[in-house]
């Protein structure tokens, strides 16, 4: 599977879906304000890698896909779940690229200028994010594939 844009969720929504996700994403940000005066940036800034909206759009993601199977008439838990999922791999692949961005940032700033600082960060985050994308892909194709070689040696036994 590669990853690629899809905007037609953007119709299928609701204005309350995305009034959920902007005050759950406010609540995240102003608590990650709150750490980072209580206990200084860098705690607080451990916790921006958290996605703000990320609690807000797993429900909705699983509801979405709960919705549209069922009004095919099936039922739609197991893909809800299924969806609630991979969108939650993505967001943890995209905090651990962040973090990478975070520490790549706090390494260079004293060494270069902050935008070649701030570029080899983003850098860093893309290459970190793809990579654990990646590697998830392929990773899951061979236990899929020793899935499919364990149910034919099963047949033929």
């Amino acid at each position: 599977m590669i990853p690629k844009f899809d905007f037609s969720g953007l119709r299928q929504a609701r204005w309350q879906q995305y009034a959920a996700r902007f005050l759950l994403g406010g609540v995240v940000t102003v608590l990650t304000g709150l750490i980072a005066n209580q206990w200084g940036p860098v705690v607080g800034g451990l916790f921006l890698s958290f996605p703000a909206i990320f609690p807000a759009s797993a429900t909705l993601i699983e509801r979405h896909e709960v919705e549209k199977k069922e009004r095919a008439g099936l039922s739609g838990r197991r893909r809800g779940r299924q969806a609630a999922a991979l969108d939650a791999a993505g967001a943890v692949y995209g905090a651990i690229g962040l973090a990478g961005f975070g520490a790549t940032t706090w390494w260079l700033l004293d060494a270069l200028p902050t935008p070649w600082a701030l570029c080899a960060a983003a850098l860093v985050w893309f290459s970190a994010a793809v990579l654990l994308w990646w590697l998830r892909f392929r990773l899951s194709a061979r236990a899929r594939h020793a899935t499919r070689r364990a149910e034919l040696k099963s047949r033929r036994d």
